[in-house]
Parts: structure tokens; sequence; C-alpha cells
């Protein structure tokens, strides 16, 4: 009868150069990932020590949040929508310098609900 430990795995070249690959871009991808990700945040409480607010939704979140809205006014959670797009667009006009890549035109062409 064999045993386990009688038995040795063995590997190809191929095999062996697949799954270092596969192990350095896992992680080379979750490191990029994780240092975007910390720069964004560290931007953000840049903007927020400096203007003591930033903007909330990007272009085209605001611009679904808007469209949300307006498509399900009955709806329990339309008020509160409501409100961030609001609060969103009074924040737009207050601070300097966005988060998001706002342009002055955009900005202006917003109107509250």
């Amino acid at each position: 009868m064999i045993e386990m430990s009688d038995v040795v795995l063995v590997l190809s070249a191929t095999g062996w150069v697949t799954m270092v690959g596969t192990i350095v871009l896992l992680w080379g991808v979750a490191a990029w990932t994780l240092y975007r990700s910390l720069s964004d945040e560290d931007r953000k409480l840049e903007l927020i020590d400096e203007q003591g607010e930033i903007d909330t939704y990007s272009p085209g979140a605001l611009a679904e949040l808007r469209e949300w809205v307006q498509s399900n006014p009955e709806d329990p959670l339309a008020e509160e929508g409501k409100e961030r797009y609001n609060d969103c667009v009074g924040v737009l006009r207050r601070v300097d310098e966005t988060f998001y890549d706002w342009s002055e035109s955009e900005i202006e062409s917003l109107e509250k609900l």
C-alpha cells in the first residue's frame, strides 16, 4: 500500500513558472490597488484639512442620483437622496478644489432639487 509520505509531487518547469508568475501577478495587483486607495484617501484628508469638506459624488454619480430621485419621487429614500444631492451641490459651490474631476461649467450648471 502506498502512503502519502511516499508520493512525491513534481511540477514541470512550466508549472513552476506559471505558479510563481500567478503569485507575483496577484501580489503586484494587490499592492498597486492598495497604493492607489491609500493615495486617494490621503488626498481626501488633505482636502478636508484645507477646506473643511469635500465633494462626495463624481459628476457621473451625481447625475445618476439626480435621475433616480426624479424618477422615483414616491420612494421612501427619495427624500434622503434629494438631501444628499443638494448637500453635494452646496459643497461643490463652496470649495476651492474638488476631489473628483469637476469643471467650473459643470458646477455652475447644477441646480438644487
